[in-house]
Parts: structure tokens; C-alpha cells; sequence
């Protein structure tokens, strides 16, 4: 399974740290990260991946919740339905 994990905010301390925690306690492997800071806003966009099957709906959930807690906006997508909306 891959995906793409997506993050933007406004910029403070501990935003990488605390995702990429986030995202190896849920199982997920980071195999390629960028991110970078647009004037005050952080963004990131994460490539995820895992041996074993993943529930989207529950990984959703989850880094939703946690993005609450860091305010910051996260989202994750199936690489397959990402790499399928921009072949159209």
C-alpha cells in the first residue's frame, strides 16, 4: 500500500517531529518527504507506504484527529487514486 500524506499550517516547532511520529506509531513507512515554509504557512506532502493492507477510512480518522491537535490540516490518499486523478 501507498499513499500521500498532506500537511499545511501555520509554521511553529515540532510539526515534522509529531507527524512523522504520528505516522510510524500507525504502521506507515516514510519513503520520500518535502516540505518547506510559504512565508508563515508550513506545508509538507509525505510519500507513505506499508506492507500490509491499511484501512483509509481509520488512517483518516486518525491523522485528522492529530492534526487537530497540532493545528494543522492533514490528509492522506491511496497513491493509486492520486496518480489516477492527474492521468485524466
Amino acid at each position: 500500500m501507498k499513499a500521500i500524506v498532506t500537511v499545511v499550517g501555520k509554521d511553529r516547532t515540532g510539526i515534522v517531529a509529531g507527524v512523522s511520529s504520528k505516522i510510524a506509531e500507525l504502521g506507515l513507512n516514510i519513503d520520500d518527504i518535502s516540505q518547506t515554509i510559504l512565508n508563515e504557512y508550513f506545508t509538507m506532502m509525505a510519500v507513505v507506504s506499508s506492507d500490509e493492507k491499511q484501512d483509509f477510512t481509520s488512517l483518516r480518522s486518525q491523522l485528522e484527529a492529530f492534526g487537530q491537535e497540532l493545528n494543522v490540516k492533514i490528509n492522506i490518499q491511496s497513491a493509486a487514486i492520486f496518480d489516477a486523478m492527474h492521468n485524466l
